[in-house]
């Protein structure tokens, strides 16, 4: 079953960002519940599948505990608005981090209900409640709906677009293939360019210090300004406050946010934004007469 079409980047009509931007930059803040009996992302396998796992799971809850806090305070300095990657068990667990997101008007994006479930070889009818659930979730806690959606390991089944579709949302993260938003055919449903490459999690499980964090940032915007002399582009830094907000990481993550608010041809804004943008830019064109 084929989701998209393939359109090399070189063929497209030219994207253009608000303000003569020529690289559209939101920062995918994962806000996540892990649940305590469950494996999940770990940073020593040697104990993953114990019952609790108290060195990966206490590893993990250092984010909501911790470093969501420390994170916060860097956005706040450079005026930077999330794009929060949501799990529903937020909203439950932790009602302090939503309020603080409230207050900050971050954009909020169904990211599951924790990140220790994935959807992944759910029935049709089970994804479907599944899907409303954390949507009908997300919507209570916050007061919108949320447009966008990642799923938890960036995992979805061919349903997946459609039932989000249903359900209101109108693009998803998961498919990391591009530098540009692009249709999906599922009508209405976009996808909208993440990252696992410039992400904390991969970057930092890989070896890489801080100082070559803050260069990776800056060698991704570099290129991409480059590349987008004739259409834009879309940067995504994907973070976790389990691993950028640990103490000795946070002053790189200060370093990097401050040297992407300062670069003139630079549209600091959210997922949605993006999104919404892509989507009134290419319906004007498509209905602009020839001549």
């Amino acid at each position: 079953m084929d989701l998209f079409d393939y359109s090399p980047i070189t063929e497209r009509p030219p994207i253009s960002w608000p303000g003569g931007a020529r690289v559209a930059v939101y920062i995918g803040l994962n806000v996540e519940h892990f649940l305590i009996d469950r494996a999940s992302t770990s940073i020593w396998p040697g104990t993953a599948d114990l019952v609790p796992d108290a060195l990966n799971h206490g590893w993990r809850d250092y984010g909501a505990r911790v470093g969501i806090w420390r994170t916060m305070r860097s956005l706040d300095r450079h005026c930077i608005r999330a794009s929060v990657l949501l799990n529903s068990a937020v909203a439950e667990h932790y009602p302090q981090i939503i309020a603080a997101g409230l207050e900050r008007d971050w954009a909020w994006l169904a990211h599951g209900r924790t990140n220790s479930i994935l959807q992944a070889g759910m029935t049709l009818d089970e994804e479907r409640a599944f899907l409303t659930d954390v949507v009908e979730t997300i919507t209570a806690a916050t007061g919108r709906r949320p447009q966008g959606w990642m799923g938890p390991g960036l995992t979805e089944t061919f349903n997946t677009p459609s039932l989000l579709a249903e359900l209101g949302l109108g693009y998803v993260l998961d498919w990391t293939n591009d530098d540009q938003p692009y249709a999906l055919k599922v009508p209405g449903m976009l996808s909208v360019p993440y990252s696992v490459e410039l992400n904390d999690l991969l970057v930092f499980g890989k070896g890489f210090t801080g100082p070559e964090f803050l260069q990776l940032v800056k060698d991704q915007y570099e290129q991409l300004s480059a590349d987008s002399e004739h259409s834009g582009r879309v940067m995504a830094l994907a973070l976790h406050p389990f691993v950028i907000g640990q103490p000795f990481r946070h002053k790189y993550l200060d370093q990097a946010l401050e040297y992407l608010a300062s670069r003139p041809d630079v549209w600091l804004t959210t997922s949605d934004e993006i999104a919404g943008h892509y989507r009134e830019s290419s319906t004007r064109t498509a209905g602009r007469p020839c001549g």
